[in-house]
């Protein structure tokens, strides 16, 4: 009876469909063999055939995080579901291709192995009244990581409608005034003054690794509340 947006239950994040056009799964990881990304939450992406970590928080009663895919070529049909084999502690996934995706190749099944190298995923993502918190599974080049210029965000709105999808309203680029790492060289405090609830943000980061790798990310999240 109430159409509205404040009556409806807002989702955990508002994903805009050039990041993933048509999610699949949620799924836990639940395997030590898996290291540091040991008890986050992925997605399986359909319409990319992508797996993504979805690193979230609750503030005030509700659920809130983003969205950033692995460092890993995209799989040849989309990724409907995925376990993890107790026998080795990896994840196996089936796909398929039937309608509206990109990834066209009839079926297929894949094992998709945690090696131990570093992957620098970003399984923590904390909104606050200063800025945004990023925990990344491993630890980064503290002097590319606190350069400020290394990091690029921007906020937009969607419109529900009957369409699918929805264009970006009032996108713009909101400037970060420093950036810090804690003391576990893993824990990145961006401080953004424009910080504010939004239905979309992206956050592009480029840095390196505590050996001179290149470490790149996009992540895409939504902000209900901030926190303390």
């Amino acid at each position: 009876t109430d159409t509205s947006n404040d009556a409806m239950q807002q989702p955990l994040c508002w994903i805009t469909n050039a990041f993933d056009r048509s999610p699949a799964e949620l799924l836990w990881v639940e395997s030590d063999k898996w290291g540091p990304l040991n008890g986050s939450l992925l997605n399986l992406s359909y319409g990319y055939g992508q797996v993504y970590v979805v690193p979230h928080e609750e503030v005030n009663g509700q659920m809130q995080g983003g969205m950033c895919a692995f460092p890993i070529s995209r799989f040849p049909t989309g990724t409907m579901r995925g376990r993890f084999r107790p026998q080795d502690g990896q994840l196996y996934l089936c796909g398929m291709f039937a309608w509206a995706g990109n990834q066209q190749q009839g079926g297929g099944m894949y094992r998709l192995r945690y090696t131990g190298k570093p992957a620098h995923l970003p399984v923590g993502l904390n909104a606050t009244k200063r800025g945004m918190r990023i925990t990344l599974s491993d630890a980064v080049d503290r002097e590319s990581a606190e350069n400020r210029d290394n990091y690029q965000v921007k906020v937009w709105s969607l419109r529900r409608t009957k369409n699918y999808g929805s264009k970006h309203y009032d996108e713009h680029p909101i400037k970060v005034t420093a950036a810090r790492v804690g003391t576990d060289g893993k824990t990145i405090e961006l401080e953004i003054p424009e910080i504010a609830p939004t239905w979309c943000m992206e956050i592009r980061y480029s840095l390196e690794s505590r050996k001179g790798k290149p470490v790149r990310g996009v992540i895409h999240n939504t902000i209900h509340h901030l926190g303390d």
